[in-house]
């Protein structure tokens, strides 16, 4: 499931058996009456991988989103000084509730991108179960966990608002070629069999927040594909049959699909079939609304430069000019918020520790 992806994709060894578990996970940490709410953000960069005090990260922190209401992020982090009661070394997900400046942790050594619901509910991550790696969707409320615990297969994962709207890629093994898409139905809640596909490579699900529409990639052909849940059909290649295509997302609402081809990137609007051609850039993510589109120069390769684009009119905006990285749901509804990673230690003053930091740029 990718917390709205939720769509991220995680990579580990596949979805064999669901249980219930729980794991230790610290209360929420900080004063209650934390500044920086997502009402009274100022215009411009904070570093959000602090301590409820301020307190600066003794370790690096990674792979970061943010909530469609920009009310809060999730990350991983190798510091051990932003919760109480952490005093371990493994990377551990952390939850930050940007209204209150509270931070709750989670065990995990994930290796992928932590996820959060739309509603911002339900955290997910992978982590460690004996001698397997789970898949754990955690009820930052109502306190429930479960655990897909996987063993014989490849795994990647898209969560809409709830537990109720996932998507799941299996990808089999080498030398075995298959693999399957999985969508939890959003009436049912049972899993329903999306497709199949004839390659190993990543097919990186993406699912919007009602669960109703799923994208995929076919990354042996390198083609992008929609599902709709009212007829049950795939539609696609969505970029036609001529051109290779990598998949960035599909956005919250569903309406529109990010992908990059050559040295471009795609918006793909579901409605009218049609796609807005963004020249020379690569497209990252897109907020919640499909209008918002962040990108960075064409050829990056790593760390590079951030910028959010209005696809209506065709106006850019710098989210930060230091070498940064992004991911999807990187973007909060209505382009307000953009959350990175980055090593630089001159986008906010003070910043001393020599670490990534998690970093919070409001635009509007």
């Amino acid at each position: 499931m990718t917390a709205k992806g939720r769509r991220v994709a995680l990579s580990a060894a596949a979805a064999a058996s669901v249980i219930a578990a729980a794991l230790p996970g610290a209360a929420w940490a900080g004063a209650a009456d934390g500044a920086g709410g997502a009402g009274v953000r100022s215009i411009g960069i904070e570093r959000v991988s602090v301590a409820a005090d301020g307190t600066q990260a003794n370790g690096d922190s990674r792979q970061v989103s943010i909530t469609p209401a920009g009310h809060r992020i999730v990350f991983a982090s190798r510091a051990n000084n932003l919760t109480p009661g952490n005093t371990g070394q493994n990377e551990l997900v952390i939850v930050r509730d940007l209204t209150t400046g509270q931070n709750r942790h989670f065990s995990g050594h994930t290796s992928g991108q932590p996820m959060l619901s739309s509603d911002g509910q339900i955290v997910a991550y992978l982590g460690p179960r004996f001698a397997n790696t789970a898949l754990y969707q955690e009820h930052l409320t109502l306190g429930w966990t479960t655990a897909y615990t996987c063993s014989l297969f490849l795994c990647e994962a898209a969560m809409g608002a709830s537990e109720h709207h996932q998507a799941f890629g299996v990808r089999f093994r080498p030398p075995e070629p298959n693999q399957r898409v999985e969508v939890r139905r959003p009436d049912t809640g049972a899993l329903q069999t999306v497709d199949v596909i004839h390659n190993t490579e990543a097919i990186r699900p993406s699912i919007s927040g009602d669960g109703t529409r799923l994208a995929y990639q076919d990354g042996g052909e390198h083609d992008v594909f929609l599902w709709d849940w009212a007829d049950n059909t795939a539609a696609g290649p969505i970029e036609g049959p001529d051109k290779a295509a990598e998949l960035v997302q599909l956005s919250d609402d569903g309406n529109k699909v990010v992908y990059r081809s050559g040295s471009d990137t795609y918006v793909h609007d579901v409605a009218s079939g049609t796609a807005l051609l963004v020249p020379g850039v690569k497209g990252v993510a897109i907020d919640p609304t499909g209008r918002y589109l962040l990108h960075t120069p064409s050829d990056a390769t790593g760390p590079a430069p951030l910028t959010l684009r209005d696809l209506e009119t065709g106006t850019d905006e710098t989210v930060t000019d230091r070498p940064a990285t992004a991911g999807i749901d990187a973007v909060s509804a209505g382009g307000r918020d953009v959350v990175f990673q980055s090593a630089a230690d001159d986008l906010v003053p003070g910043d001393t520790n020599g670490k990534t930091d998690i970093f919070l740029r409001t635009l509007r």
